[in-house]
């Protein structure tokens, strides 16, 4: 993750995030245009209607010919039917191109996040990244499905009925212009304030969607230590100052539009009085004072659509800085503009003068240097935190080395294919992720692996023992994080997919942590058959399950102290010795 703050980061598009949410209409510049079209002949036929009832009030008046009244319902009628066809057309053009665009913005967002490294991931909690995928698209929805296009239709419609109500009368029309400065500071005002309570909102959002995906993954820890009644007070404050955030954003909303209101009221009651007289004095028809009184409704219409329309858009606005925040994030792994693409991954590992701090600062990895050769069996092991996870982690390129080069089969990872490398590294982890779906997806991974491979694999690690026992064996349903298995089955399937996958390097973390003697002493001639010819690496706190390895190498502090066989390193009556006896008491004493 980039060292930019999120603040940092949304303020670089304060000014621009329009610029950015228009660039997604460019592939869609001709229907737009379409649409813009639509709205001028709508707005016309909206100035037209009054005058044309207007004109029919004059003609009357004067002539005394009913049929002119007749007249006038036909065209009026005519331009109804017009303009209703104009608008289906119209929302049917938006609602299309506004759910392609939403489309879009949200599978580029999500390839994006499946584009940034594991450091991002560490540092940004889930909740968040869900709320920018899900809310913060969705409300760009209504932006692009119509608010642009109306904003243009209300500012072309003031515009125009200004410039009509000049020019049939430039004194009425200045009366009826007489509350617009008023107007335009209460819309200026407005729009500061309703943009920054729509970050507010956007912010708590994020916050309570991040605690409940954060506590309910956690329900299970929560309930065992009994803190139901804490965590409820934690989320009633954050719903609490949601609430107060959306109360915040409806109270700006609840002022502004009837304040605008009133003043149209106004105008109107100003129009009126003066228009009467100018009536009674002969200066003006009646017709014309219909048309201005018409005019004048219809003139602070739009402004009070503006209003709506203004909250919407700077909810979008607000949200498409928060969407730009997550998009403007650069992986810090990032793939060489022309990567080596290896004929085959023989397996060899070399870390040469690796220092590596996840942070860049401290270092958990101090001065690494090692080389493992194509089929060698290698097992890490020291205390927590001494760094073995971290060798694991930089073997797949998942952080990148601060000083140093690590090398697969003599080629420098950086300049390695990162699909090629991860997909010869076959990772066995003590926490074990399993999808929802079925057993068969969750080994495959949605690869094109035939499913005899899959069985297979199952067969080897023995995960076959309880699939075939399962009602749908391997289409058997597999809730949310394989919560109906046993943490020994799910570590099998996670065996079985890593099989599957036929990959060049093994890489066991803690791998036989969660599964019991009896199942461990089953899976044990499976691996030794998949470690034949393969490079493996294992990190294990229990030295019964290495002591077979052809070398181990004993980490203290971010160093490989010690390394050797098993015998050798007893030998050595060092490090690793203590821990063998450690262990060996423990298990006397236990």
């Amino acid at each position: 993750m980039s060292s930019m703050t999120d603040d940092k980061l949304e303020s670089n598009y304060k000014g621009n995030a329009l610029l950015h949410l228009l660039s997604y209409m460019k592939p869609y510049a001709g229907w737009v245009m379409l649409c813009l079209v639509l709205v001028l002949a709508l707005t016309g036929f909206d100035l037209y209607r009054p005058t044309l009832i207007g004109d029919a009030i004059d003609n009357f008046e004067t002539q005394g010919d009913y049929n002119v009244i007749i007249n006038t319902a036909w065209k009026y009628g005519i331009v109804l039917v017009v303009s209703f066809i104009f608008n289906m057309a119209q929302t049917w053009i938006l609602q299309k191109t506004g759910q392609k665009i939403i489309l879009t913005v949200r599978r580029e967002l999500y390839i994006h996040i499946q584009s940034l490294s594991s450091r991002f991931f560490d540092l940004t909690p889930v909740g968040k990244l869900v709320t920018r995928v899900t809310n913060d698209v969705e409300a760009l929805n209504e932006m692009y499905s119509g608010i642009l296009v109306r904003l243009f239709r209300n500012i072309v419609k003031i515009i125009g009925l200004a410039v009509v109500m000049i020019a049939l009368d430039r004194g009425l029309a200045l009366v009826s212009f007489v509350l617009l400065p008023v107007v335009m500071v209460l819309t200026v005002v407005f729009r500061v304030i309703s943009r920054k309570t729509y970050r507010i909102v956007r912010t708590k959002l994020t916050d309570i969607n991040t605690f409940l995906s954060e506590n309910i993954s956690g329900m299970r820890v929560i309930q065992i230590f009994g803190r139901e009644e804490r965590k409820f007070e934690e989320f009633k404050d954050k719903d609490y100052k949601l609430y107060r955030a959306h109360y915040r954003e409806m109270m700006v909303f609840a002022i502004f539009r009837p304040l605008i209101y009133i003043l149209s009221v106004l105008s109107l009651m100003i129009v009126l009085g003066i228009g009467s007289n100018e009536v009674l004095d002969g200066a003006i028809s009646i017709g014309t004072l219909y048309i201005f009184s018409q005019y004048i409704q219809q003139f602070f219409d739009p402004i009070q659509e503006l209003a709506e329309q203004f909250s919407t858009l700077q909810s979008s606005i607000a949200s498409a800085e928060k969407i730009f925040t997550i998009l403007a994030e650069e992986p810090q792994v990032k793939e060489d503009e022309n990567p080596i693409v290896l004929p085959k991954v023989l397996g060899r590992i070399e870390f040469d003068h690796v220092w590596f701090a996840y942070d860049g600062e401290h270092y958990v990895l101090r001065d690494v240097s090692f080389v493992i050769e194509p089929g060698e069996k290698v097992a890490f092991v020291g205390a927590t935190g001494a760094g073995k996870s971290s060798i694991l982690n930089l073997i797949g390129r998942y952080y990148d080395i601060q000083k140093g080069h690590i090398y697969i089969d003599g080629v420098d990872i950086r300049k390695l294919s990162k699909k090629q490398l991860r997909s010869a590294i076959g990772q066995m982890q003590q926490d074990v992720f399993i999808f929802e779906g079925d057993i068969e997806s969750n080994i495959r991974l949605h690869d094109d692996i035939p499913f005899e491979d899959v069985r297979a694999a199952a067969e080897y690690v023995n995960a076959s023992h309880f699939i075939e026992k399962l009602p749908k064996k391997y289409k058997e349903p597999v809730t949310e994080r394989g919560a109906t298995f046993s943490a020994g089955e799910r570590q099998l399937l996670s065996f079985a997919r890593t099989l599957a996958h036929k990959p060049a390097i093994l890489v066991m973390d803690e791998a036989t942590a969660n599964i019991d003697t009896e199942t461990e002493i089953l899976i044990q001639e499976a691996l030794e058959k998949l470690m034949k010819g393969r490079t493996t690496i294992m990190v294990a706190h229990r030295l019964s399950t290495i002591q077979h390895a052809d070398c181990i190498m004993v980490m203290h502090k971010g160093k490989i102290r010690e390394r050797g066989t098993h015998q050798e390193l007893l030998a050595q009556n060092g490090i690793y010795k203590k821990l063998y006896e450690l262990q060996i008491h423990h298990a006397i004493s236990s």
